[in-house]
């Protein structure tokens, strides 16, 4: 499937989900096809600013795992993304006209703020709806999951993002896990 076809997917999906990005999403949108695998469904989506970096990100909810996506001129795309069996917590504070989320991944704490206060508790909603599942269910999708991340290295690796020797480092590291 080409990354334009695949995009025009993703912003299918948001619309349904009733998700606008804003402009300054735009970097993040784009970089979607290449982060989330082929047949991943988007649950949720947000935007907003992380603390620590003070960069615009985008935070995607997905059926399999929560993805914070950040891309930068400068810095290039860095992806995270976590299974929901490890996000021990998630809560959101309402201010007059934004929110902060926080995120709580095994001992770190990842804070976004600037967040549209309906889209915060909308989001930390069907994050925790993730939570609550079964670890049964996402044992079931592990093996799933490593090849997700294998064809999601190589499309990184075809489109330039990952060297050849990059490449082969990450992959060694994720077939090590089995």
């Amino acid at each position: 499937m080409s990354e334009k076809f695949r995009l025009d997917e993703i912003k299918d999906e948001l619309e349904l989900l009733e998700i606008n990005p804003t402009i300054f999403a735009r970097k993040e949108i784009h970089a979607l096809p290449e982060v989330l695998s082929e047949n991943e469904k988007i649950v949720y989506l947000i935007e907003g600013r992380n603390k620590l970096t003070d960069h615009h990100i985008i935070l995607v909810a997905t059926e399999r795992r929560l993805i914070f996506v950040d891309k930068e001129f400068m810095y290039g795309l860095k992806v995270e993304d976590f299974s929901y069996d490890k996000v021990s917590s998630i809560q959101y504070e309402k201010s007059l006209m934004l929110a902060s989320i926080d995120i709580h991944i095994s001992e770190n704490i990842l804070e976004i703020d600037n967040v549209g206060k309906y889209y915060a508790e909308l989001f930390c909603e069907k994050v925790r709806d993730f939570m609550a599942r079964p670890t049964e269910y996402f044992q079931n999708t592990s093996e799933t999951s490593m090849l997700d991340q294998l064809e999601q290295l190589g499309r990184l690796k075809e489109s330039g993002v990952l060297t050849e020797e990059e490449f082969a480092i990450q992959k060694k590291k994720l077939l090590e896990k089995l």
